[in-house]
């Protein structure tokens, strides 16, 4: 089974940042020219809802050390530069546990298939497990698994 540089790069990257005492929400790289980026989204466990967000020194302390990696691993094959920034508003949603910690918020999924022509899903987060979720849409439970989903954020 080949691994893409994404996989590859958050087998790297996570448990260094959470070493610094961070979660990793996620990562993206953009290729690009002449220099590709890539964005490192960082939070602290606990902090969503509190004053006590991600700041500047955060992000300066898990960019240093994830630098420091990536130096010696080197796993990028061009050259690329690094962002570390909270997750935002519209934060992704990309393990179980992210899932969990934000039932009963709103979440934007789209799934990888369409169900009945229909691949986008808006609502409330109504519960999470091991193996999926369930959402209120429009006045409907809907229920999918982690395999089916591609994409999941927060929604304002």
């Amino acid at each position: 089974m080949t691994t893409t540089l994404r996989e590859r790069l958050l087998a790297l990257v996570e448990p260094t940042v959470i070493e610094l005492g961070y979660e990793l929400v996620d990562l993206e790289f953009a290729p690009g020219r002449p220099q590709a980026t890539l964005r490192i989204f960082i939070d602290r466990p606990g902090a969503v809802g509190t004053k006590d967000g991600i700041g500047i020194e955060d992000c300066v302390r898990v960019s240093h050390g994830v630098s420091a990696l990536l130096d010696v691993d080197d796993p990028i094959p061009t050259a690329y530069s690094l962002e570390v920034s909270s997750p935002g508003t519209d934060r992704r949603l990309r393990t179980p546990a992210h899932f969990v910690r934000f039932v009963g918020k709103r979440v934007h999924v789209e799934l990888l298939v369409a169900r009945a022509g229909r691949r986008r899903y808006t609502g409330r987060l109504e519960a999470a497990g091991e193996t999926g979720i369930r959402l209120e849409v429009d006045g409907q439970e809907v229920e999918m698994t982690f395999a089916e989903i591609g994409t999941a954020r927060l929604a304002p």
